[in-house]
């Protein structure tokens, strides 16, 4: 008997808590209890889906003071170090991913990375890898913050095709 066509899942990651929650609670929930032992396969190719954000995108975020003519002349030089910026950061996304598989000795993953808009390019993905379910970690912005930002797992429930889990980091019961 022929082994059943890999099924797949994608686990949008980033640095936040949230995000690195969402993993770990994926695979010590979902993947690995299925595995049995370490070294049997898994079922699941996991995809670690890490969308950076443009450049351009960044800076128009710090406002529009960032293009006042005293600073438009540095703006190519400001550009170069944002988009630096981001290429560390998506580097160093991969980097603890990578590291939280690794310590669970899970290895039937692969680390992607995009720029762009995350909710439109992790339904793509959806598409592309044809997975059978998309992980998020939920920031728990509220009403406002949400109108302002947008929720990329609310736009994914609504237009992802495949099933959505959207992971809830407990809140701490100590007071920081």
């Amino acid at each position: 008997m022929a082994d059943a066509p890999e099924k797949k899942i994608i686990i949008g990651v980033d640095d936040s808590g949230e995000s690195l929650y969402s993993l770990e609670w994926t695979l010590d929930h979902l993947i690995i209890p299925m595995k049995g032992t370490t070294t049997e396969p898994s079922r699941f190719k996991v995809i670690l889906f890490h969308v950076k954000p443009p450049a351009t995108h960044v800076l128009r975020l710090a406002g529009p003071e960032i293009w006042s003519p005293p600073l438009v002349a540095g703006a190519a030089d400001v550009l170069t170090r944002v988009e630096s910026d981001i290429k560390r950061m998506a580097t160093s996304v991969a980097k603890m991913v990578t590291d939280i598989c690794e310590r669970r000795s899970f290895k039937d993953f692969e680390v992607e990375t995009a720029e762009g808009d995350a909710r439109d390019l992790l339904c793509k993905a959806v598409e592309r890898h044809k997975a059978e379910m998309l992980v998020l970690g939920s920031h728990g912005y509220g009403a406002f913050k949400r109108v302002i930002l947008g929720s990329v797992s609310d736009y994914c429930a609504h237009h992802a095709h495949c099933s959505v889990l959207i992971v809830k980091k407990p809140k701490s019961s100590t007071a920081h």
